[in-house]
């Protein structure tokens, strides 16, 4: 089998999380933040660790097999890449920016018509401009954006929104709809079915499934199971097992980890008891 190479972020809000969900997935992963490359031999994957805006050319060109990367440098780049699955993680808006009372919050972006905008992140922008047919000049700017109105350079901006505090910090405010919703992706190349990509990402599936859901275990009458089946269908089925006490059963069941808590309220009230829930860190479906 050909050694799959993969490449990772090697820095920035991307990293840390895309290196947890390897760990979790069973890879190796670097300890030294100025390594670039680690050889997984026992898994037989190389790591390359680039920068997040770089990855999706090097996996579009065929260089690297796969990576991860956001959605939004996925895209700006133009590269011959697609992506394969969501990762849940690193998520972000894309906006347009003005001055601070000078565009209304829902206005439409035909105002955008003959403004300069600067960005980081010009193919999208320009994609996003030409498919509604509005002509405005886009200047590209390679770093932060946020001064470019203030030093006359651009009219609006349009950048990666998370929490909004350096838009206000710098006297603007975001408008109109939103350019893009972002997160961190697993991207390959078109037609990459090559037994060793599937085996990583039959991988990190599992972990992302792993972490939507827990393992809950309760004891309940038999006369009551159905009821307690109908709260816990589980994926294929629950598993179910006689317990010593007569008439009673040991119930097993993958549950999402969003309502958990409240799931457990409801069982008990049905008559379950010795109610548990227990971490899943990995699976495969």
């Amino acid at each position: 089998m050909t050694r799959l190479k993969i490449a990772i972020p090697n820095k920035g809000a991307l990293s840390a999380a895309a290196t947890d969900i390897l760990k979790e997935s069973g890879y190796r992963q670097r300890t030294d933040t100025k390594e670039l490359r680690l050889l997984d031999t026992e898994n037989d994957v190389e790591f390359f660790y680039l920068r997040p805006r770089d990855i999706a050319l090097y996996v579009g060109e065929g260089t690297l097999d796969v990576g991860i990367t956001g959605r939004d440098l996925l895209l700006d780049s133009g590269a011959k890449a697609e992506e394969v699955m969501s990762l849940g993680f690193g998520r972000s808006t894309f906006r347009f920016a003005g001055p601070q009372g000078a565009f209304e919050a829902d206005a439409d972006l035909a105002v955008l018509a003959g403004k300069r905008i600067a960005t980081s992140y010009t193919g999208i922008v320009q994609s996003f401009l030409d498919t509604r047919g509005i002509e405005a000049h886009v200047v590209r700017l390679d770093g932060a954006v946020e001064t470019s109105i203030q030093l006359g350079v651009a009219d609006v901006i349009a950048d990666v929104v998370e929490t909004g505090s350096t838009l206000r910090a710098a006297g603007l405010a975001v408008f109109g709809e939103a350019l893009l919703d972002s997160e961190a992706v697993l991207v390959t190349r078109a037609g990459n079915g090559s037994p060793a990509f599937e085996i990583f990402k039959r991988r990190v599936d599992g972990v992302l499934v792993a972490r939507g859901y827990v393992m809950m275990d309760y004891d309940i009458e038999a006369s009551k199971v159905d009821a307690a089946v109908a709260l816990t269908p589980g994926l294929e089925g629950p598993t179910m097992s006689p317990l010593h006490r007569e008439g009673w059963v040991a119930v097993r069941a993958m549950v999402p980890r969003a309502g958990a808590q409240r799931l457990m309220d409801e069982l008990w009230d049905l008559g379950a008891r010795a109610i548990l829930l227990t971490d899943i860190h990995a699976c495969r479906l």
